[in-house]
């Protein structure tokens, strides 16, 4: 994760022209907010020792700015209660530690809805709750959910009770040290509970430790004695495997990478020779920025290329394994639709891969960012080109598991090409996968849910990105990425496609992202079936062009005769 600025109490000054430091400044409006309703509305004794200020400060900082961004301030005690979970969970002995309290989620009514169920008597109803809201606001995802349950107790002939008008759940938040997995492993707690996940809000401090906090539904009792003696009770039974340990890499690799104190050994088969000498690289600016590392244009013997540096401060056992299987990946490819490796430095602290330069950027920039958009000719070349690059990779083995519109670029003859290997895997034997991996809003229900996954997971995340291609928009826009893979998990949420979709085109979209992976097809098909429709669409087009000039011309021979 990103390290944030760990400014002392003192100087609490930002930059305001930039992205960041609005992010700062709001950060800062937020903690003065938090710090004056504890102090002055609620009179906290915690808040008026000495030291507080700076305490506190400290723990907004431990944290990344999004959690400023998001946190209830009308809460202020639900802060105290981050920073105290977070401070037992120094001792390994309280792992996890966790709270439990019921929450009141309240609709937001339309204002301009004269009709909705949600309606103004909703505004009344939050006023007078019971419980409180939750630590991070009424989101739009949890007020819709309220809004739903309050529809299906209310008969559609009889006005909405004052009762049904806001619905209770349970917050549930955990703290304990950030490990691999443990996302996996808290949400398989709470489902072995019967507990469904409404919403979540996922938090890594700079210093290794997590704050993870889900509103759930699903628990038949409001008292939460019985609920917090239930996760205590399921907690005990896996603490064998909690937390969980950082060998948790994919064991099926150590037999093929090792890593040397000085060196890090790639598999050679004395075939190619690709170790590049890090002084023979010149960069030039930076495209990119990542948390574990950076992408650079540059030239390697006066050729232009792109080139991926890990930054040194965040190496790892567990990074340099994962960088060691992206060379050891890429240097086995060689197709037009996949992006050439050219070589790595392979000896730490300047582990480095060197790529072709894809002087056309990523088909996510062209859509999002320069809001461009493809007609559908075209937009069947770049499906047409993915799945081929796809269709090639699944033929060696290779499962991708990180297939987005991001990892999609451009060269200058538009040509696209399937990019960025980091978290790709040579098929396992038994045929199945089980690491976590991949980016939420692209990724299959499958390997969302933890549960063994193959190639079929790629086809699902293609499905997304053709989507994407079509609307130029991007997948479940208006839910952040954890809510988007709790409703394609819990709720079989995809994106709506377009009324204007060719029909066999959007067969295709439902066929890829089906529930059950052995219903999705395979590249080759998809190749052949995109190859069709590209035909049909040339076939329709030259039609209307004769029509048009054949139009033209007999109109201009009535016009003679007259």
């Amino acid at each position: 994760m990103a390290m944030e600025d760990n400014e002392s109490c003192g100087s609490r000054v930002v930059d305001l022209t930039t992205t960041s430091g609005r992010h700062q400044r709001k950060k800062l409006e937020v903690y003065n907010e938090v710090l004056r309703r504890l102090k002055e509305e609620s009179n906290n004794h915690e808040a008026l020792q000495p030291g507080f200020d700076d305490e506190l400060w400290a723990h907004f900082n431990r944290l990344p700015t999004r959690y400023a961004l998001d946190v209830n301030v009308e809460r202020a005690e639900d802060v105290l209660t981050h920073k105290r979970l977070l401070h037992l969970a120094h001792d390994p002995a309280n792992r996890p530690v966790f709270e439990v309290r019921l929450v009141q989620v309240a609709p937001v009514p339309n204002e301009n809805s004269t009709d909705s169920v949600c309606s103004s008597s909703a505004k009344k109803e939050v006023s007078r709750s019971v419980h409180p809201p939750p630590a991070f606001g009424s989101s739009p995802n949890l007020e819709a959910l309220a809004c739903e349950f309050i529809k299906s107790e209310v008969h559609e002939d009889a006005a909405p009770p004052c009762a049904n008008i806001s619905r209770s759940m349970h917050e549930i938040t955990f703290s304990t040290d950030d490990k691999p997995k443990l996302l996996s492993q808290l949400t398989s707690l709470l489902a072995e509970l019967g507990l469904n996940i409404q919403e979540a809000h996922v938090f890594s401090t700079v210093d290794g430790y997590s704050l993870d906090v889900f509103v759930v539904d699903g628990w038949p009792y409001e008292e939460v004695v019985q609920l917090r003696t239930a996760l205590e009770r399921e907690i005990l039974r896996n603490k064998k495997s909690w937390p969980i340990p950082s060998q948790s890499i994919i064991k099926q690799e150590q037999d093929l990478i090792k890593s040397e104190f000085d060196h890090l050994t790639i598999p050679f088969d004395g075939i190619d020779v690709w170790e590049i000498e890090h002084r023979l690289l010149k960069f030039e600016y930076k495209i990119a920025s990542g948390s574990y590392g950076d992408l650079y244009k540059g030239t390697y013997c006066s050729q232009e290329v792109a080139i991926k540096i890990l930054k040194s401060e965040r190496l790892n056992a567990e990074l340099q394994t994962e960088f060691a299987q992206e060379v050891y990946i890429m240097r086995k490819v060689r197709h037009k639709n996949v992006v050439q490796f050219i070589g790595a430095c392979t000896r730490p602290p300047n582990l480095c891969i060197v790529t072709e330069y894809m002087s056309g950027g990523s088909v996510y920039d062209y859509l999002h960012k320069q809001r461009g958009s493809f007609k559908l000719p075209t937009l069947l070349k770049v499906a047409i080109d993915v799945s081929k690059g796809m269709n090639y990779l699944h033929q060696n083995n290779i499962i991708h598991r990180d297939l987005k519109a991001a990892n999609l670029l451009m060269d200058e003859n538009e040509v696209i090409k399937v990019a960025d290997f980091g978290v790709a895997r040579v098929k396992a034997q038994t045929g199945v996968m089980t690491a976590e991996t991949g980016t939420y809003r692209w990724m299959a229900p499958e390997v969302i849910e933890h549960k063994p996954y193959d190639h079929k997971a790629d086809v699902f995340s293609f499905g997304i990105v053709l989507w994407e291609l079509l609307t130029g928009k991007l997948p479940y826009e208006y839910l952040t990425p954890l809510q988007a893979a709790i409703g394609v998990v819990q709720k079989g949420l995809r994106p709506t496609i377009p009324k204007h979709t060719p029909p066999k085109l959007a067969q295709l979209l439902e066929t890829c992202w089906q529930q059950d992976p052995t219903s999705r097809p395979d590249f080759s098909e998809i190749v052949d079936i995109l190859q069709q429709i590209a035909k049909e669409v040339g076939h329709e087009r030259a039609d209307r062009c004769k029509e048009k000039s054949s139009g033209g011309f007999f109109s201009a021979l009535r016009r003679g005769h007259h």
